[in-house]
């Protein structure tokens, strides 16, 4: 998981709100934008049929963030 570790610290929280026809209430979100996200690493995302970049992979994104954390923690306790 090392290279994935890596790239992953090249990811871009953002702040968004959806537009209002899908969302009303334009409620404040967090997150990553799906298309930078395949530029870092294509395997944390999901394509949807025609292969257009659909989703975040949030899932593993965060496995990914809890090894890097775990190898901050390891460095500091030791």
């Amino acid at each position: 998981m090392e290279n994935e570790s890596e790239a992953v610290l090249a990811l871009n929280p953002v702040t968004f709100r959806y537009k209002k026809k899908l969302d009303p209430e334009r409620v404040l979100h967090f997150g990553l934008i799906a298309e930078e996200v395949e530029k870092v690493n294509p395997d944390l995302v999901l394509r949807g049929e025609e292969g257009k970049v659909m989703t975040v992979r949030y899932e593993a994104v965060n496995a990914i963030l809890l090894n890097e954390f775990l190898k901050e923690a390891n460095l500091h306790h030791s």
